[in-house]
């Protein structure tokens, strides 16, 4: 896998404002492989669900998003093969369809997009995605990040953590930069070797 992700792909995705008609995802490590799909009206529907009503509260908000990149982990990888998709990315190049971080951070970026997009996000703006030290092997580790708009606090929303279709991780941004990982992570009963390339 590449070390990172293709800079021009992330150029591209970032500038390019993603509708439910068409919208790209990255897999196979550093966005190696993208893929334009697209949601139908019944499928979105099923996001919205997660904000009815709409959340009262920043906290609720982060709730519902969490909830809402696992759903979509979920449509999308059965539309593109990342259904299977394993918690990190060490010791997983044996299987198909796997996203590092760097993949997961800029579907979730996009994700949030569409969230923004629909009018389900109120209380955050989306930011550019971060960078930290992955304190079990050193490689550089990134996710993507939205900031509250009341009080300015950004909080990482971190989808690498576990298998695909499950809720993403979102704490505030000095926890996860120090180096945080959930206990029940299945990333930490799993080997993680260092590969030669970072995650």
């Amino acid at each position: 896998m590449p070390a990172q992700a293709d800079l021009k792909d992330i150029y591209r995705i970032y500038h390019s404002p993603p509708t439910l008609q068409a919208f790209e995802i990255c897999q196979g490590g550093g966005c190696v492989q993208s893929d334009v799909l697209s949601l139908s009206s019944a499928e979105w529907d099923n996001v919205e669900q997660l904000f009815t009503p709409l959340p009262a509260t920043a906290e609720a908000e982060r709730e519902a998003i969490a909830k809402a990149i696992g759903l979509l982990e979920d449509m999308v990888g059965t539309k593109i093969g990342t259904a299977a998709d394993r918690a990190g990315t060490f010791n997983n190049s044996e299987y198909l369809h796997q996203q590092d971080c760097n993949d997961e951070a800029i579907n979730s970026t996009t994700y949030l997009r569409l969230m923004q997009q629909a009018g389900l996000i109120r209380y955050h703006d989306i930011l550019d995605t971060r960078t930290r030290k992955f304190f079990l092997t050193g490689w550089p580790h990134t996710a993507a990040v939205i900031r509250e708009q009341a009080n300015q606090a950004e909080y990482a929303v971190d989808s690498w953590f576990y298998d695909n279709g499950y809720p993403a991780t979102i704490i505030p941004m000095a926890t996860w930069k120090d180096g945080y990982i959930p206990t029940d992570s299945p990333i930490l009963q799993r080997p993680q070797q260092k590969e030669a390339t970072a995650e």
